[in-house]
């Protein structure tokens, strides 16, 4: 597993369209993914050890970014066939596990995970209200780390900056993890 870090934030990026299937059967879209105040797009998978050590924090921290009317979509890059682990059933079992009430989709072509540029899991990308990116980077300040009481959620503090219509920090830390399992056509 190579591990990877994130680029910084394209200012310019508007969030791309997708249409993918979710583990409950529904169709998402990003327009049905959204909420009135933006949309945090997530690309994780269910084996990478980075994404298995902020789960927990994934799934609270989509709790409070609804409260702040920001929608939440965590959607799975990895090739299946070479790692069956991230498969669409065990994507059912990993969200149940770990308490998802967002959208967890499969990108079954990769095209959404390559429209976006996302290199990792976890990768986080955070749009504001008109569907600009103003946030790539970490889930919060403790990394793969335990969180401790002065862990800063950098993700949720830059969507409710963006939310409140203020300035998200331009100094935002990148996302590290495993790379995307491209299959080799798509790579």
């Amino acid at each position: 597993m190579a591990l990877m870090t994130t680029p910084p934030a394209n200012k310019a990026m508007t969030a791309p369209a997708f249409s993918l299937r979710g583990i409950d059967g529904v169709t998402h879209t990003r327009e049905s993914a959204r909420g009135p105040n933006g949309l945090a797009v997530m690309f994780i998978c269910n084996h990478c050890p980075y994404v298995q050590a902020v789960v927990d924090r994934i799934a609270a921290t989509a709790k409070r970014l609804r409260t702040i009317d920001v929608g939440t979509v965590a959607i799975m890059p990895n090739d299946t066939a070479n790692y069956p682990e991230d498969g669409f059933e065990n994507m059912k079992k990993f969200a149940a596990q770990h308490g998802f009430d967002f959208p967890y989709v499969i990108d079954e072509t990769q095209k959404v995970a390559q429209a976006y540029g996302a290199v990792c899991t976890p990768d986080f990308f955070c749009f504001d209200k008109n569907m600009k990116l103003v946030y790539r980077g970490r889930l919060d300040s403790a990394g793969k780390g335990a969180a401790k009481a002065d862990t800063v959620p950098e993700l949720f503090n830059a969507m409710q900056a963006a939310a409140n219509g203020k300035d998200v920090p331009a100094r935002q830390e990148p996302s590290m993890g495993c790379s995307v399992k491209w299959r080799d056509a798509a790579a």
